[in-house]
């Protein structure tokens, strides 16, 4: 079993996120240039030991796609050619900069560093990786019985 990488996908940068090797802890990984994200795929991926890629898919609130997703679509059949023997998903990743930016506000980082987007974008990355890791959890768990 290999680790799992989410992506935040994002026009000029894009968060990223990764488990460790068990798949236990989801944790910050970087922030990269869009641009030059697949170059920095070619070597992670394959050094650490990825198996799944997890990217976060932009909806509306009335759950349609967000104008986002013409970047995000070439980008996941480019992945897709690159690494035909990696899974890649989507995950929802509706209101993730907001708890991002909730998250970094309660950290109590100073006003400089909460005002950095690419930190914002790689505590979203691991928003997505969390939400997607607690989906699994709740459906690998069985309903305790009710009391009657």
């Amino acid at each position: 079993m290999g680790r799992i990488l989410a992506i935040d996908y994002g026009k000029k940068r894009t968060g990223l996120a990764v488990t460790d090797p068990l798949r236990i802890v989801p944790g910050g990984l970087t922030t990269v240039a869009t641009n030059s994200l697949v170059d920095f795929l070619i070597d992670y991926i394959p050094r650490e030991g990825v198996d799944l890629v997890v990217i976060g898919l932009p909806r509306q609130m009335n759950n349609e796609e967000s104008e986002s997703m013409r970047y995000i679509k070439p980008f996941v059949a480019r992945f897709r050619k690159l690494f035909p023997q990696i899974d890649i998903l989507y995950h929802d990743e509706r209101f993730t900069s907001s708890l991002a930016q909730r998250a970094i506000i309660d950290s109590g980082l100073g006003k400089q560093k909460r005002q950095n987007k690419a930190l914002v974008d790689e505590v979203s990355a691991v928003i997505i990786l969390q939400s997607y890791m607690d989906s699994l959890d709740f459906q690998e768990k069985p309903l305790p019985p009710m009391p009657f």
